[in-house]
């Protein structure tokens, strides 16, 4: 990428309303969608996104859909379980994206749906 770019680090998180392939979809399509246009992203500057999910969600990959995005052939993709702990939010999915950024771009990390009660200061 070019020298006039930063490498930065975006977070976000959603919610599905139920464990289907469908709703999984939704979810995720619409936290992929967010993630661009709040950091004015293409492609070709996305390196990478790590998708976690809870336990309860196991009906498709989150990786599946974002692969599905055009012009994202390129970019690095993985699904894991998210740790289990006693009281997390259900059916969540959660992201850690690698980005190239301009410098004076402050990045956004969206929380939606149910999660927004994760990062109620990043929520809108």
């Amino acid at each position: 990428m070019s020298d006039s770019l930063q490498l930065r680090a975006l977070r976000g998180a959603t919610t599905a309303a139920e464990n289907s392939a469908e709703a999984i979809s939704a979810a995720v399509a619409e936290l992929m969608d967010a993630l661009v246009a709040r950091n004015g992203l293409e492609g070709e500057r996305v390196v990478s996104v790590t998708f976690s999910v809870t336990a309860d969600l196991d009906a498709i990959f989150p990786a599946a859909i974002a692969r599905r995005r055009r012009g994202w052939d390129h970019v690095a993709l993985l699904d894991c379980q998210q740790m289990a702990v006693a009281g997390d939010l259900p059916r969540c999915i959660r992201l850690l994206a690698h980005a190239w950024l301009e410098p004076e771009r402050q990045p956004c990390h969206p929380y939606l749906g149910e999660a927004a009660k994760l990062r109620p200061d990043r929520a809108s």
